[in-house]
Order: C-alpha cells, then structure tokens, then sequence
C-alpha cells in the first residue's frame, strides 16, 4: 500500500499507480495526458476569448500554427473538451447544444466533403449523392439550431492538397461560414495553412496566427519536462529537467513537443521493464528512438 510519504518525485494522483503490475503501468505510461504549459495556456485562452465574442458582421479568427506534431491538436481538443455538447435530453430547453464544434479539412477537399465533414462532426446523417447545395443547407441550419459558437478546422494545410480552383472555392466558403454564421474560425495547421490564408487578402486580414514554434532548452521547457516526469509511475526520479538530461531529450527530439514525450515514454517503458525503474541518459539512447529528420532518410 502507497502512503503519502513515498514516491514524493511524482504526483500525488500518480502515486497509488506506481506499485501496480507492469502492464498496467506501462499502459498508463503509454496514454494520452494534458501538460499545461504557458503558449497552451495562452492558446486556450484566446479561443475561450473568441467563444464569447459577440456576434458582429466581421468575426475575429485564429489560426493556430506550428510543426506537426507539436501540440495543436491536443490544445483545440483539450479546448473542445472544456465545452462539452449537451444532448436534448441532458438540456433544459430540450434543444441539443454543441458549443464548439471541431472537423478535420479532408484530404482531397473540395466544398461537398469538408460539408460532409460538418455533418459528421454534428452527427447529422447525409447520402453519398446529396447535393453540396443540400449539405451546405442542412449543416448551416443545424449549427444555427445547436447553437454552434465556434467552428475549428484541424488540418487546414490539407487545403493546398486541392487544385488552385479548389483552394480559392474553399477559401471563399470559409469567408463565407464566418459571415452567415457570425461565429469565429479557429484553423489548425502547419505552416503550409499560413501559407493557404496569405493568399486570400480578405481572409488574411481576419485570422490572427498564433505560433507554436519548436521548443528550446528554456526554463518553460524543463518545467514542461518536471510535470511530465511526475506524471510517470516510476519508484526512482530521473531527474529529467537537469540540464545534461534535457539537452539529450530535447536533440533527439529535434525541439517538437510529440516528439519529446515520445522519447521521454520509450525510456519509461524501457525502465518498468528492465526493473530500474529511472530514466538515464543511456536509457534514452538505448531505447530505438529515431530522430525526426532521420526518419525522412531510412533506406527501404
């Protein structure tokens, strides 16, 4: 049994898990966790202040922009999270509610799928023959009656996939939802959906673009990695925010937040099932993570 005394290099929540069978522990390595640090607080602040905009003929927008695998998506969906949809039954007036309403820019994308994505984001059933005209009518009317606030589009970049015709077709709705709706636009992408934006004049002077760049070894980024290390049941600290220790995470990791977890995770593994139960800097290295840029270079 775990009492308060032990394990003081973790949180309190994490603590009762450390005596647990392996399996489960590395299972609970292995899963999806919030770190709050200080540009995702940041970021979610500016879409809480968006979702409570009053409604005018010309909204504010924001594109959050980064590297792949750099938190974006794990923000907008922590975000989405935070204003959950009610059911008609579970609402007072027996009207469903879906505050926030998140979809992915298809690959491919042109005006009929990216309604059908609205449509399945609404949970609205559509045939694969309807009418774009029809589809864009009933997603509008739906997120009128849900009382749809803001409008997120993950993978904006997927955009510059479609054909110059394409692009501008859906740049133009984009302008358009915004203006029939008046809701605000949260669009998530790389640095390829700036790009997309840019080339719009309208839509430029409309979504503010909020960075999240690479990470350098800061005082923001050893306490990122002190919050992760308590969130890892492991009986011994590692010491992960001292500077030789962060300085080798933070090059395998090429400065992408995915990435620094991803390594920091495969050490744990790697210590849980060796039985030493801390993350070394030999660990680090022993535990087969390949680089980013080596990735794009592996012989096939």
């Amino acid at each position: 049994m775990v009492v308060s005394g032990d394990y003081p290099h973790l949180h309190p929540a994490v603590r009762p898990f450390v005596d647990e069978a392996t399996e489960v522990r590395v299972r609970r390595i292995r899963t999806d966790r919030w770190i709050a640090y200080a540009r995702a607080n940041a970021a979610l602040a500016a879409m809480e202040d968006l979702l409570t905009f009053p409604k005018r003929m010309r909204m504010p927008n924001l594109l959050l922009v980064g590297p792949t695998n750099n938190g974006k998506t794990m923000i907008v969906e922590k975000f989405r999270r935070a204003h959950p949809a009610l059911t008609a039954v579970e609402a007072a007036d027996g009207v469903a509610v879906l505050p926030v309403l998140r979809v992915q820019m298809p690959p491919g994308p042109d005006e009929g799928r990216l309604f059908g994505a609205i449509l399945d984001g609404l949970g609205v059933p559509f045939g694969p023959r309807d009418r774009i005209a029809a589809k864009q009518d009933i997603a509008v009317r739906m997120m009128r009656a849900t009382d749809t606030r803001l409008l997120v589009i993950d993978e904006l970049h997927n955009l510059l996939s479609g054909t110059s015709m394409q692009q501008r077709r859906l740049l133009n709705l984009l302008r358009w939802l915004g203006n029939e709706l008046q809701i605000p636009l949260v669009g998530v992408g790389t640095a390829e959906a700036l790009r997309a934006i840019r080339s719009d004049d309208q839509l430029v002077n409309r979504f503010e673009p909020f960075a999240l760049p690479v990470w350098e070894d800061d005082e923001e980024y050893r306490r990122l990695l002190a919050t992760l290390e308590a969130a890892l049941p492991l009986r011994k600290p590692s010491h992960l925010n001292d500077p030789v220790m962060a300085g080798r995470i933070l090059a395998a990791a090429e400065g992408v937040l995915g990435e620094i977890i991803a390594v920091v995770v495969r050490a744990a593994v790697l210590a849980v099932e060796t039985g030493t139960e801390t993350i070394s800097a030999r660990m680090i290295e022993d535990a087969g993570f390949i680089r980013p840029s080596e990735r794009r270079r592996v012989a096939v």
